[in-house]
């Protein structure tokens, strides 16, 4: 079998309130509970300087392993590992987080499922045949500090960590599961990891169960998904990935599931996605409905609307009124003071391992637009339960008069630069987008005179953007007012509206970006420096930006091309991270990343040929 190193050719399982990542040997490598952003109970992921370890993760190990399988049921969330041993014997791990309806509401605990069955097959039959397995399930606290303290019953164990007391429900042998002993599987075992809390049916019946009824879950859910003619494998396991990036206890939507995978080898730049960004959230939201699949807007936008209620009545010192921050926690945490986890070793070694982010802090001028934006189907859209109204869009108008007022002011901008400040071209073109929506949400209330005011403020900053950002020396729009450096993020002028695609601008700018950025399908964030130096990977969501540009300046060839190049550096289970190293093709960057998952229904979208061509 291959080393035992740490890769990202991982699969994502999840429920809307737990998630967890699975290798390619069916060993859970990370696992946060009870929340996304908690404390990984399973964390070997990062604690994986020499290989990965058995402290910290749940694993299968079968004697004489020598191949694997691995690959999602079609249209779900379950993952089905098989492992084959030299002899031919082997057995398949089935994971998934339940997830069905109920008593008419979404049962989604947090909990993880795994069955196990023997496939036999061995060659020279009798005991041979049977395989020999050793069970791993090695929780532990404080990031590896704290060890549980275990405590064993009938058919349970439990694991007693600061905060947290999980319970196992096993029918495998508890004897031999607490002791880490191995021993031939003669049929079908079920352990049951979550709350702890008695189980009430029994362990291989509620398992089966379970798995039966999420299966049917999400085959019902892919089944309403108005995916494209082309791509729709890659379509539907993108969107089933977004969706368990939400956390539909509060409606928000993490950036990813992990923290501090780094974005190059020994970049140092490893940082904590597993909060809501209210920019990345817009984009999961956009390319859903996109799908016909609004469920996760009406989860996010109740607490979308809490952040602006609470950020217009806040009155903290030295805070300004009406300032939004980029991110919050799940549970709408404004504070998420970043600091370093010593006791973690990080990726292949490849730390620090941070909790918290920074960017908090930040002044991020897009986030109007975006708040704006993410919202504005509401008004629109008649199939919700709850549409947008008068009290949703006054709401909604004081992030438009923030970004009036900061549409020509300097800020850490979209990537979030730690050292320097700018009137950043993207985040002008945001607070463009706001005033742009208000308009039209006006008109649909029936409100003509704030759609005229609005009307009137998205036409003075486009204005600002079009005098200010562009840049006659590169003959393209520059990454900040008066500068002239290159920067992916200006390539969403065609993608908000502010510019139709065939403008001659924006197509220069296009050719500009493609000669300073690209580097065969890939595309890089800018050409500056920044705090860490020059980025050595590129942007899996620039990479996206640039073929949905050349699709809209009339290369559809030249981008069905970079687009299939990109779909082939998807992992085995057609997931992405943030970065990709273009050299190797290896990924890079936290997992998966919503905004790549985006790009790939995006870009499928826009590509594909359409249904009437074969219907």
């Amino acid at each position: 079998m291959q080393p035992n190193v740490a890769d990202l050719n991982l699969g994502l399982i999840g429920n809307g309130q737990v998630c967890a990542l699975v290798d390619a040997q069916a060993r859970i490598v990370w696992c946060c509970l009870p929340r996304p952003d908690s404390t990984p109970v399973f964390d070997a992921l990062l604690h994986s300087k020499d290989g990965l370890p058995e402290a910290g993760s749940m694993a299968v190990q079968l004697d004489g392993l020598v191949r694997t399988e691995q690959a999602y049921d079609d249209g779900t969330a379950i993952l089905r590992t098989r492992l084959w041993s030299a002899d031919g014997a082997g057995v398949e791990i089935t994971d998934f987080a339940p997830r069905f309806i109920t008593r008419d509401r979404v049962f989604r605990p947090a909990q993880l499922v795994r069955r196990i069955r023997p496939l036999g097959g061995g060659n020279g039959g009798g005991a041979a045949s049977h395989p020999r397995v050793r069970l791993v399930v090695r929780p532990h606290g404080d990031w590896g500090a704290t060890p549980p303290v275990i405590t064993r019953g009938g058919h349970h164990l439990r694991y007693v960590l600061p905060g947290l007391t999980l319970r196992l429900s096993t029918s495998a042998p508890i004897t031999y599961l607490e002791n880490g002993t191995a021993f031939s599987l003669h049929g079908p075992v079920s352990l049951l990891l979550g709350p702890d809390e008695t189980l009430q049916g029994g362990i291989d019946d509620t398992a089966r169960d379970f798995e039966e009824q999420t299966a049917l879950y999400w085959r019902h859910w892919t089944r309403r998904l108005a995916v494209p003619l082309e791509w729709q494998d890659a379509v539907i396991r993108s969107a089933i990935t977004l969706k368990l990036c939400q956390y539909e206890d509060t409606g928000a939507i993490v950036a990813a599931v992990t923290t501090s995978l780094p974005e190059a080898p020994n970049s140092g730049r490893t940082w904590d996605y597993r909060y809501c960004w209210l920019r990345d959230a817009f984009f999961v939201v956009r390319a859903l409905n996109g799908l016909s699949e609004v469920g996760t807007m009406e989860g996010y936008l109740r607490w979308l609307y809490d952040v602006v209620r609470a950020e217009a009545a806040d009155r903290r010192p030295g805070v300004p009124v009406g300032h939004v921050q980029p991110l919050y926690g799940v549970g709408l945490e404004r504070e998420l003071t970043e600091r370093l986890v010593p006791q973690a070793t990080g990726y292949r070694g490849m730390g620090p391992v941070r909790v918290g982010n920074q960017a908090y802090e930040h002044f991020q001028h897009d986030v109007y637009g975006n708040i704006v934006l993410g919202a504005a189907q509401a008004f629109h859209d008649r199939r919700l339960f709850r549409r947008g109204d008068r009290g949703d869009f006054e709401a909604l108008e004081a992030m438009g008069e923030q970004a009036w007022r900061l549409h020509d002011q300097p800020d850490a901008g979209m990537w979030e630069l730690r050292t320097r400040a700018r009137v950043h071209t993207s985040s002008s073109l945001m607070c463009w987008a706001a005033c742009d929506r208000l308009s039209h949400i006006a008109n649909a209330l029936g409100l003509p005179q704030r759609a005229a005011h609005w009307h009137e403020r998205a036409h003075i900053i486009r204005g600002a953007i079009e005098h200010g950002a562009w840049s006659e020396k590169r003959r393209a729009y520059a990454e900040s007012f008066g500068g002239h450096a290159l920067d992916a993020s200006v390539l969403l002028m065609a993608e908000v509206g502010f510019l139709p695609p065939r403008d001659p601008r924006f197509v220069a700018t296009v050719d500009a970006l493609e000669a300073a950025l690209v580097e065969g399908p890939y595309m890089r964030r800018y050409e500056s420096a920044d705090d860490f130096g020059v980025p050595e990977t590129t942007f899996n969501v620039c990479s996206f930006w640039r073929i949905d540009a050349l699709a809209r300046i009339g290369r559809r060839e030249q981008a069905r091309e970079a687009f299939e190049a990109l779909l082939a550096r998807r992992n085995p289970l057609g997931l992405l991270s943030e970065d990709l190293a273009p050299a190797t093709g290896e990924l890079w960057g936290n997992f998966p990343q919503t905004y790549s998952m985006v790009g790939i229904i995006n870009g499928a979208v826009r590509l594909s040929a359409p249904w009437d061509s074969v219907v």
